[in-house]
């Protein structure tokens, strides 16, 4: 009986996430730095594959991702211009970092600054 592995997309539907997502995060969290991403179990025509019961284990690797959680440290100068021009179009801090939140959990592959240029952006537009 042949092995199963997920690969990218089935990290990625496990996770709730894209398969851009999981490449962006091997791509950015390599072998060797602070926060490696779980390397994979096999690897086929060059393509990953991990072990089902490896899922937690990447949960858990993404819920260590800087800036996740409580604390977070200093926002970014994009973060600051984006609740400046939250304010200015009526939100309150609370309603500006709760939609800044949820585009997070939507766009997983995208940091918290990247968003706030994106929204940035579509603002001005």
């Amino acid at each position: 009986m042949a092995e199963r592995y997920l690969g990218v997309v089935g990290i990625g539907e496990a996770l709730g996430v894209t398969r851009h997502a999981v490449h962006k995060w091997r791509s950015r969290h390599p072998a060797g730095s602070d926060h490696p991403f779980p390397e994979p179990d096999v690897e086929i025509d060059g393509a990953p594959g991990w072990r089902p019961d490896r899922v937690e284990e990447v949960v858990q690797w993404r819920n260590g991702l800087p800036g996740r959680g409580a604390g977070g440290g200093r926002p970014s100068a994009s973060q600051q211009e984006y609740m400046t021009e939250a304010f200015a179009r009526g939100l309150n801090e609370h309603e500006a970092l709760s939609a800044l939140d949820s585009f997070a959990e939507e766009f997983p592959e995208m940091t918290r600054a990247e968003i706030c240029a994106w929204l940035l952006g579509k603002w001005r537009d």
